[in-house]
């Protein structure tokens, strides 16, 4: 997703350093605007059992911030994999979005990054078929 995110960016700027013609001379400035004030953190802690998911919700109150995700921790065993999602509620059933999940060990480097509009929104631990016993973990969500 972070690599995905990069490449449009990168893309963007490429497109926007080549669509200027040789005889051009105007000049043109392309600036982006970043969201005014300081991004909220959110820390989660929660046990996954074997087999299931526990999921908390969050609300981003600015459209078109930054919105990152990272599982900090889980064990035991420390090394282990876990689903980490997020999504939308349906209901009162979090569905992830689509590509908006993924299995990794907890670090210290966001596992998910985007753009979230305002709205509420829900982020997911779960076992991917790898615990034999009860899973702790915190997740930081930081967003604008």
């Amino acid at each position: 997703m972070r690599v995905r995110f990069l490449l449009s960016v990168l893309v963007s700027a490429l497109a926007i350093g080549c669509s200027q013609s040789s005889t051009d001379t105007s000049s043109t400035t392309t600036s982006t605007t970043a969201p005014t004030g300081n991004p909220t953190t959110e820390n989660f802690t929660g046990t996954v059992a074997v087999g299931g998911s526990d999921v908390h919700s969050f609300t981003v109150v600015l459209s078109g911030g930054q919105l990152n995700v990272i599982l900090t921790a889980a064990g035991p065993p420390p090394t282990i994999q876990m689903g980490l999602g997020i999504g939308s509620y349906s209901g009162t059933t979090c569905t992830l979005f689509s590509n908006g999940s993924l299995t990794t060990p907890a670090g210290s480097i966001a596992q998910l990054t985007g753009t979230a509009n305002a709205g509420t929104y829900c982020v997911q631990v779960s076992d991917v078929g790898n615990q034999t016993a009860p899973v702790n973990y915190a997740v930081t969500v930081t967003h604008f």
